[in-house]
């Protein structure tokens, strides 16, 4: 596909659009327009509504239980909206959870996939929902310009949204929901530039149609190529979404068909730290790149979704969903091994392919009944989850190139050497696994005393059917079939309406890790971990601002690999913690948005005395991030905004002996709306690591691992958005 051909349909479809829309404007008088809320979701509530100050919302979707506003659910919920995502010109999903101070970004194993801590707990993008259904968006970067609403659901969720098919979820889940034509007709053109020579271009149009405006269409393309702040390194990024949604007086459907296309050249890789190093060498130079030329990374994935609700009666409404994923990646890595405490070391050059095809849906019924004066909100529902991955690599272990992360060395692309390590074949891969998860539900939200009590009591069934096909030869490992219960029970009081206070129990669920090769039992997959969360908290709605405390421990199991070589489940990670989150406007013109969180993560029962209550990989003791947004009233339209993100210090490795330092990053922006040739046009530019700090941004980013990723330095980025 020509990577322009995004842009030029959304225009396209933008000059033809105003021809309908003045055919609706030709409907009689007589006719009465009704005023339609689209969702994201074709549920009935609808979308929560953003709360004071337009960066957060209300509420989110708390998994099978719906969308539900934050004071009467007993989970700690935080939806970005698109508000915030525009203000902040966010390109990626990564750069909006950087306002979360419970969330922090890493990095994925070996390439370039964005992964989130979440308490502590590893997420991995291929993890996230979109539009409630797991797994359905690109596994490596997702970008922003599709998306309405970007949720995190923080803690434990298995009850809620069921295990997630990669293994994460045990910290929380990510739901991201797709945009709607809202009421009013939608015309912008986005234009921008950033450091590093790199441009964007997006549209953004919607129309209802129909005497009473029931049928939404909503076109979304964007394209961003071009350098970035850190030397050489280059990146493309293509989208395209079609959202369709249809509201009747019983019914909602919703459709969603989205394309993106990721290519990156030269991309900064994570660093490994080999056995030699024995002290953190220092961060280089943010904007010095240690790539090799000829690395490179490409993925392509086509991906949607289509879901519906029916009302059988006042009380009782069912749903459906279905989505599907296809995508196609190709790498060629280098990725960087440091072997002393100086920064010298060694890359060597490992190719893969793989391709993706998901298929998962979800079918459900709730409603409401009273039993006496106790009222019920009952829910029963089903899923199934399908993922076919076709796999090959070629890894030149022994071929290494000597390099260092100061000063580094270029090479020309090295040819496969016979000594390689060869999986299938680059060009045809083969099929290596294949994932299945079924699911069924059931829950209740006792309500009492005139809703100032809510209890919550649910449990999800699980069965996980798992196989794996060896490299080359095809060979089936033995089946994987598990099944496991996961339950819920929560209550939430309300004192008085400005306060929530709330408890749940509530368990994550997770496939069990799988025996390297280096283990006797290599391939062998554990039984599922299963983690349990203890929370209490309260929430505070003052109207305008809001706030929330949550106290939580949750543990999990942990594998290793013994002294004989063998691989099992042994003691657990244990994560306690405290969460201190404010959002709203503090005073007229001042809005505020962050928190703090206090994290203890251990090692516990390991059965060494070398790992016994250290701390986990890459988890720092506390985390937070303070954004306001103020407006400047001596020039109307005119706004500005500064985040500060701190992040503690964290351990690179289970015994505990090299520590990454800590880092605080400042971020400004400015915002100026105002109106050229009758039109409105927002104006905006921002200025990220205002200092250009040098440091170690993440530790980790898969579960036993500490490798390391280098901060972006100063990055400039200015944009003009016109409503034509």
């Amino acid at each position: 596909m020509n990577k322009r051909t995004p842009i030029a349909m959304a225009v396209a479809i933008a000059c033809q659009l105003p021809i309908a829309n003045a055919a609706d404007n030709a409907v009689p008088d007589q006719l009465e327009t009704v005023v339609v809320t689209a969702s994201a979701d074709a549920s009935k509530d609808g979308l929560q509504p953003a709360y004071a100050g337009g960066q957060v919302a209300k509420g989110g979707r708390a998994g099978i239980l719906g969308s539900k506003n934050n004071m009467d659910t007993p989970f700690a919920i935080t939806a970005y909206t698109n508000e915030l995502i525009k203000e902040q010109q966010a390109h990626g999903v990564g750069d909006v959870l950087e306002n979360a101070p419970g969330v922090r970004v890493a990095r994925g194993f070996g390439n370039f996939q964005e992964s989130y801590f979440i308490r502590g707990f590893i997420l991995s993008s291929d993890d996230i929902a979109y539009n409630g259904l797991y797994s359905l968006l690109p596994r490596q970067y997702i970008a922003t310009e599709l998306f309405e609403r970007v949720e995190v659901l923080q803690g434990a969720t298995g009850f809620l949204t069921g295990a997630a098919p990669n293994g994460g979820g045990i910290g929380g889940s990510i739901n991201l929901l797709p945009k709607r034509a809202p009421n009013t007709d939608l015309n912008e053109i986005t234009v921008g530039v950033a450091s590093g020579g790199s441009g964007t271009v997006s549209a953004d149009v919607a129309r209802r149609f129909g005497p009473d405006k029931s049928i939404g269409l909503r076109v979304n393309a964007g394209y961003t190529d071009g350098g970035t702040a850190i030397d050489d390194e280059k990146a493309a990024t293509a989208v395209m979404s079609v959202g369709l949604d249809w509201r009747g007086e019983n019914a909602r459907i919703s459709a969603d068909i989205g394309q993106q296309s990721n290519r990156l050249k030269e991309t900064r890789p994570s660093v490994t730290l080999g056995a030699g190093v024995t002290a953190l060498p220092s961060a280089p130079d943010a904007s010095k790149n240690f790539a090799q030329p000829w690395s490179y990374s490409n993925e392509r994935d086509t991906f949607g979704t289509l879901r519906g609700e029916y009302d059988f009666s006042k009380d009782i409404t069912g749903w459906a969903a279905y989505g599907m994923r296809r995508s196609h990646e190709a790498n060629s890595l280098a990725n960087m091994t440091v072997n002393d405490n100086d920064g010298n070391g060694s890359v060597y050059r490992f190719d893969n392919t793989r391709d993706d095809r998901v298929d998962t849906a979800e079918l459900g019924l709730r409603g409401k009944l009273k039993t006496g004066s106790i009222g019920h909100e009952w829910v029963l529902a089903g899923s199934f989850f399908e993922l076919k991955k076709d796999n090959a690599y070629a890894m030149d272990f022994f071929n290494t190139l000597n390099t260092n992360i100061y000063h580094p060395t270029s090479y020309a692309e090295p040819a496969i050497s016979s000594t390689a390590f060869l999986g299938n074949t680059l060009d045809t891969p083969l099929t290596t696994g294949i994932i299945r998860l079924t699911s069924a539900a059931a829950g209740d939200t006792l309500s009492m005393l005139d809703d100032q009590v809510l209890v919550t009591a649910g449990a999800r069934y699980q069965h996980f059917d798992i196989t794996n096909y060896a490299y080359n030869t095809q060979a089936a490992d033995p089946a994987y079939i598990k099944s496991r219960v996961s339950p819920a029970v929560a209550i939430v009081y309300k004192p008085i309406k400005q306060v929530s206070v709330y408890a749940n129990y509530i368990e994550g669920l997770a496939q069990g890790d799988t025996a390297p090769s280096t283990a006797t039992n290599r391939g062998e997959m554990l039984s599922p971990f299963v983690s349990k969360q203890k929370e209490v908290g309260v929430k505070y709605d003052g109207g305008r601002l809001g706030a929330g405390l949550a106290l939580f421990s949750t543990t999990k199991p942990r594998s290793i690999l013994n002294s004989d070589s063998y691989f099992s489940s042994s003691g657990e990670d244990r994560h306690e913690g405290a969460e201190l989150t404010v959002y709203g406007v503090a005073m007229p013109g001042l809005r505020v948005l962050g928190g703090v969180t206090w994290l203890n993560a251990r090692q516990k029962n390991t059965g060494s005395t070398t790992t016994e209550d250290k701390h986990v990989i890459g988890v720092p003791t506390s985390q937070a991030n303070m954004g306001v947004d103020w407006d400047i009233k001596q020039i109307e339209g005119l706004s500005a905004n500064a985040r500060v993100i701190y992040t503690g210090s964290a351990y690179a490795n289970d015994l505990n002996t090299i520590e990454v330092p800590s880092w605080t990053r400042l971020d400004l922006g400015m915002a100026y709306a105002t109106e050229w040739s009758g039109r409105p046009v927002t104006l905006r530019a921002r200025l990220d690591n205002v200092f250009n700090r040098d440091y170690w941004a993440s530790v980790g980013g898969y579960p036993g691992y500490g490798y390391l990723t280098v901060g972006a330095p100063r990055t400039v980025s200015v944009s003009a958005t016109v409503d034509f």
